[in-house]
């Protein structure tokens, strides 16, 4: 390669970087400061792990769906209370809890999971008792799932 291609890819790429850092970033954070991504809803989210109606009821569903990708034949011995809730805000929340399932070795095994989980009718808090108004997003912590 000759240096007269050295330094024009040099100063090309030095201009692609000086392009993005004057131009491209500033953009983008403007962009992400906006209210473009803002959602409004009368549930905040909370740094701390937090109690209430709405953090028990999502930890209700987190368990009985985790019944039913158990199934029948398999059974769960689920906590009587979550480890830990969070609210993220907009009525979506990170439940961590832990339960026992039966081992190889037939003793029960303990596993703490977490599940995330969204009430989707947002604050119409009318259908907060039926599954089919939350969807989980994830799920993590147990052997098979």
């Amino acid at each position: 390669m000759s240096q007269k291609k050295i330094i024009v890819f040099a100063l090309c790429l030095a201009g692609l970087l000086a392009l993005q850092i004057k131009f491209i970033l500033p953009l983008m954070q403007d962009i992400a400061a906006s209210d473009l991504f803002l959602v409004e809803s009368k549930d905040d989210g909370s740094s701390i792990a937090i109690s209430n109606e709405m953090t028990n009821i999502a930890f209700t569903h987190c368990n009985s769906y985790i019944s039913k990708k158990l199934g029948p034949e398999i059974s769960a011995s689920f906590a009587s209370k979550p480890t830990n809730a969070w609210s993220l805000g907009n009525y979506e929340y990170i439940i961590n809890a832990q339960l026992e399932l039966p081992s190889k070795d037939g003793a029960n095994a303990t596993h703490h999971y977490v599940c995330r989980i969204q009430y989707s009718k947002g604050d119409d808090l009318s259908g907060i008792n039926d599954i089919d108004n939350w969807s989980l997003d994830g799920l993590t912590g147990i052997p098979g799932l």
